[in-house]
């Protein structure tokens, strides 16, 4: 049987890597536009602190490294800054992981949704809901919804 080698994932290792350092004290100090401009850490203070996070993610997202994998750098990088979060480990590592490789892994997405060559194949997005526990109404509404690609819908 063939062996495969994962392919990296340009799109979303370079969304990650145009991402900022900045210190926040909570998750809602920056504007939601803004996060997809910055990395941050809520409680995270110190740019080397960030900055190990940081590579523990870009490491998370262009090998593949698992959560499991991620907790071990996790620990790691808490140990050696001596930081103290809030929440439990697992909530919190979960937290960082989750949410910084799928934000990229979507917006690597979306940018090859939009290349010229796929607009052309295919000029139509649909929503999908994803499976969330306490989705919002107008999530749950939308699924299923399709519109052009450069719909104002989808600037929201």
């Amino acid at each position: 049987m063939p062996e495969f080698t994962p392919l990296p994932f340009d799109e979303a290792i370079d969304y990650h890597r145009q991402k900022v350092r900045i210190p926040t004290r909570k998750w809602d100090d920056l504007k939601a536009g803004m996060h997809s401009r910055a990395f941050v850490i809520a409680g995270a203070m110190k740019d080397s602190l960030i900055a190990d996070f940081q590579s523990a993610v870009d490491k998370a997202i262009s090998r593949g490294t698992t959560l499991a994998e991620f907790r071990k750098d996790f620990d790691n990088i808490v140990k050696r800054h001596g930081w103290s979060y809030k929440g439990s480990r697992g909530w919190r590592s979960r937290v960082i992981y989750q949410t910084n490789v799928s934000t990229a892994y979507q917006a690597g997405r979306y940018k090859q949704m939009l290349s010229p060559n796929v607009v052309k194949t295919r000029p139509y997005h649909m929503y999908v809901h994803g499976g969330s526990k306490d989705p919002r109404p107008d999530h749950l509404s939308w699924d299923g919804l399709i519109l052009p690609y450069d719909d104002p819908f989808w600037a929201q």
